[in-house]
């Protein structure tokens, strides 16, 4: 079976399915991207670069749409340099959003074509307004109208599609989501397990809280909005008034991933500790961590902290469940569908930092009296999002697809 792969940042999603159908020697794995820097073994690494950037005098509306077709442009004319090398795929996987599927059917027309569709924008009852303090403006309804051109004709043209979660694929019109399956790319169970008695010591950070009982854990991309890092720096100053023992942990960027960001050389890390001066020496952030430093910081964790807007979810929040973590989550509609508070984590008010700091005060104040709850998490993370389940599922519908029988 001969599949291509298509998102810009490799692997990205597909970082197990490209690796588990690399292993078996009839397959033939192509990966077109933008990322010169990371390689699997068995799975070849095709690049493609825009011709160019949007032009500024672009109207700005139209400038994501100028930057998808592109990249769409980009990857029409790998995939012609594939073929005239003798490589056509059975099947393609391509990440929607960014550009990259829009003109493979021109390509490749027979090909099957499975997208995955990871969020459709909305100018209302999702992100944008949920804020009460920051309303959308007048431009937003237009802007995003146009922002989802390129995911819709994916839509139109896909034979096939995927979304994580209920959640998410609910943000797509309804006319389209009969093509879309919900299908969770899966978290590696096994390795995100529980560790009991866990300390927590990061040499190369100079970071050692073996010493310390109470850890409080966050875990972002970025620092920003759309993931309550204003709200959870308030909770600490709260927090750190009351438990004098107690030491926080943000892992993360100083950046901006998702929503707006604030005007140049300036940052919401800078801005919040303004704001709120923390006692720093017990407030600890690490930056992006690699894995197995990032695993050893929630399964050290006495509270782990998730935030979002409703959006889409985090990798990480069902990581932290699958370590057995308390995962105190934002009571927003992406949380919700995993979290019954009180069953397998809690919710609290996104919009509330007193709020976060009484429920984080409420573990701390219990720390072997919710070992219900922590089985459960860990126990809603092998029932519901275990790879081991779900890689067997996605590799299925790539061979079904390839066979034309999907």
């Amino acid at each position: 079976m001969r599949v291509l792969f298509l998102h810009t940042n490799f692997p990205a999603q597909y970082r197990h399915v490209a690796a588990a159908l690399s292993q078996d020697p009839k397959n033939q794995v192509v990966f077109g991207t933008q990322n010169q820097d990371v390689t699997l073994p068995g799975i070849r690494k095709a690049i493609f670069q825009p011709s160019r950037q949007p032009y500024p005098q672009t109207h700005h509306y139209i400038q994501p749409l100028e930057s998808a077709v592109l990249k769409g442009q980009a990857v029409f004319r790998l995939a012609q340099q594939l073929e005239a090398n003798g490589f056509v795929p059975d099947v393609v996987c391509a990440h929607s959003g960014w550009g990259m599927p829009l003109f493979i059917k021109d390509a490749f027309p027979d090909v099957p074509l499975l997208c995955y569709f990871e969020w459709f924008y909305r100018s209302r009852g999702a992100d944008v307004g949920f804020d009460p303090a920051d309303p959308p403006s007048p431009d937003d309804a237009p802007r995003l109208r146009i922002k989802n051109a390129p995911i819709l004709v994916d839509l139109y043209s896909c034979d096939r599609g995927l979304s994580p979660t209920v959640w998410q694929k609910s943000q797509f019109p309804p006319e389209y989501q009969d093509k879309i399956s919900v299908l969770h790319d899966g978290v590696d169970t096994d390795y995100f397990c529980p560790k009991p008695g866990a300390k927590l010591v990061l040499p190369d950070l100079g970071l050692d809280l073996s010493h310390v009982d109470e850890i409080v854990t966050y875990v972002s991309r970025g620092m920003e909005p759309y993931r309550g890092f204003p709200q959870m720096i308030e909770a600490i100053a709260h927090l750190q008034e009351r438990r004098p023992l107690c030491h926080v942990v943000i892992v993360g960027s100083n950046r901006v991933c998702y929503g707006a960001a604030l005007p140049e050389g300036q940052n919401y890390k800078d801005l919040m500790l303004q704001q709120f001066p923390l006692d720093l020496s017990r407030v600890h952030f690490t930056g992006s961590l690699p894995y197995g430093q990032y695993r050893q910081v929630i399964q050290a964790s006495s509270v782990h902290v998730y935030l979002t807007v409703p959006f889409v979810l985090s990798w990480s929040m069902i990581e932290a469940l699958a370590t057995g973590c308390l995962v105190l989550g934002s009571d927003t509609p992406p949380v919700r569908e995993i979290i019954q508070d009180g069953e397998n984590g809690l919710l609290v008010d996104f919009f509330s930092p007193q709020g976060i700091a009484d429920r984080i005060e409420e573990v701390l104040d219990h720390p072997t009296g919710m070992a219900e709850i922590r089985a459960n998490a860990r126990k809603t993370a092998l029932e519901r999002y275990a790879s081991a389940d779900l890689l067997p599922q996605h590799l299925r519908l790539i061979e079904e697809m390839a066979q034309g029988s999907a």
